[in-house]
């Protein structure tokens, strides 16, 4: 890591775009309509929604630190229609409901970027859809597995390409394949969320920023400055979960990392190729993801340190050397022109992760409590889903209207058990992480068709599909 780079400082998005104003934190005891905890993209997409489809509803959003603090302001920009948990909701629910919760997701992506325009949100947004590479043996046939997969689920209009046909698209080396979808984008996520927060307070929605929550109760969201009284009381906490009272185990906060490298110049692009500006993901089991950013440099993260001990979360997304090195190796692996490149920024940040890996949407209408997340990384679409759901979740329950195709979806009310106690939570965690860099590399350095044993297990133990 070069002394130039700059480590933390929450992350290269905010960097870029600039720390926000604050907002004035609660100035006491109220009430509300609805109370929003967390002023990430779920809890701002939920206030958007629910405002948008019941003007006359008084909402307050609280926010431990400013909107975007955690994951919304830290990812990678990937807007795309994955979803986690889906194959666990089709053994679950059947094949068919699972098809339709990937149906709204694949309608998700359209309907992000249907509401930026709409709200005049200038988040680079650029559709050229998810390109996910293999470069093993072992990668291929798991690629050709999830292409097959992803056919069965609906998504007809994705692409399978040959080594030729993906390089024509982006040179990673050694690339033997790789599967495309039109479902997804890339985008700027501060400016995305900025521009949200923005278009929610216009619609008259209260946030209150550097209000941390530390007890989620029903009708009531305890913070240190005074108590919110609603009827219903929505955590969209995702990886700071943890932080509240009763919740250390519900979910995993999993940490991922990312760099973003000076600007390229066009010599260099010339020999990557990615006109086509797709975001850009791998095969393997510690999978990266990376995009080619509106202003030519090539943004890329993957797990670094996978967890803390005690479900704690970073300090404003500084990131350890090692990681920021292990980043910078795989980013020289797919495109080595990129060697003498100054890597800018690192960072990193927490996502949520359940016990079986499934994103949930839940309002237990018993006591007006509910809650969305779980994306296990897959947030930047999932969070309007969710806020969709909750929007029609919260009406169903008043009596505003009845039930829609989005509350009967398979991941409304799931329900899954909390994590394993300290010491087992870290070593489990760190075992599988472990598992997963050493299936890597023996399917690297001793190319087989066959996935190594090791990750096979790792992925039963987890419950990771």
């Amino acid at each position: 890591m070069s002394s130039s780079t700059v480590n933390g400082g929450i992350s290269f998005w905010y960097a870029q775009d600039g720390i926000p104003a604050p907002r004035e934190p609660l100035p006491g005891d109220t009430t509300a309509d609805v109370c929003v905890v967390g002023g990430g993209f779920t809890g701002l997409w939920t206030a958007y929604y629910l405002k948008k489809a019941a003007p006359f509803l008084n909402i307050t959003v609280l926010e431990a630190k400013f909107c975007g603090y955690g994951a919304s302001g830290r990812n990678g920009g990937w807007l795309y229609n994955g979803i986690a948990g889906r194959d666990t909701y089709a053994l679950k629910n059947g094949h068919d409901a699972a098809v339709r919760l990937q149906k709204a997701m694949n309608d998700t992506v359209a309907e992000v970027v249907r509401v930026a325009a709409d709200e005049s949100i200038d988040a680079d947004i650029h559709q050229g859809g998810v390109l996910e590479v293999a470069y093993t043996p072992a990668q291929l046939a798991r690629l050709k597995d999830f292409h097959t997969t992803e056919i069965a689920f609906g998504e007809t209009d994705r692409v399978l390409r040959g080594a030729r046909e993906t390089a024509e698209r982006v040179r990673v080396t050694g690339a033997v394949g790789s599967t495309w979808t039109p479902h997804g984008a890339r985008l700027h996520p501060v400016k995305l969320l900025k521009g949200l927060a923005a278009a929610v307070e216009a619609l008259g929605v209260t946030i209150h920023e550097s209000t941390p929550v530390t007890e989620i109760k029903p009708k009531h969201a305890i913070t240190p400055y005074g108590t919110v009284r609603a009827p219903y009381v929505l955590r969209c906490t995702e990886g700071f979960t943890a932080g509240l009272k009763g919740q250390r185990r519900t979910w995993l906060p999993m940490n991922s990392s990312m760099i973003a490298t000076e600007p390229l110049p066009a010599r260099i692009w010339d020999t990557i190729g990615w006109d086509g500006r797709e975001t850009l993901g791998d095969m393997a089991h510690a999978y990266m993801y990376a995009q080619r950013t509106a202003d030519d440099r090539i943004a890329i993260g993957g797990r670094g340190v996978p967890y803390r001990y005690g479900s704690r979360t970073d300090n404003d997304g500084r990131t350890q050397p090692a990681t920021i090195a292990a980043l910078r190796d795989i980013l020289v692996r797919f495109f080595p022109t990129t060697a003498g490149v100054h890597i800018d920024h690192a960072w990193s940040g927490v996502l949520a992760v359940p016990r079986d890996w499934c994103a949930t949407v839940t309002l237990d209408r018993a006591t007006g409590l509910g809650w969305a997340g779980g994306y296990v990384g897959s947030g930047v679409a999932t969070t309007n889903l969710a806020a969709r759901t909750l929007r029609d979740l919260i009406q169903q329950d008043s009596g505003q209207a009845g039930p829609t195709d989005l509350t009967t979806l398979p991941w409304v009310n799931h329900k899954v058990r909390k994590w394993e106690p300290e010491p087992l939570r870290w070593l489990g965690v760190h075992t599988l992480y472990a598992a997963y860099r050493t299936a890597d590399r023996q399917e690297t350095n001793s190319p087989t068709l066959q996935t190594p044993r090791l990750a096979r297990t790792a992925n039963r133990v987890s419950g990771r599909h």
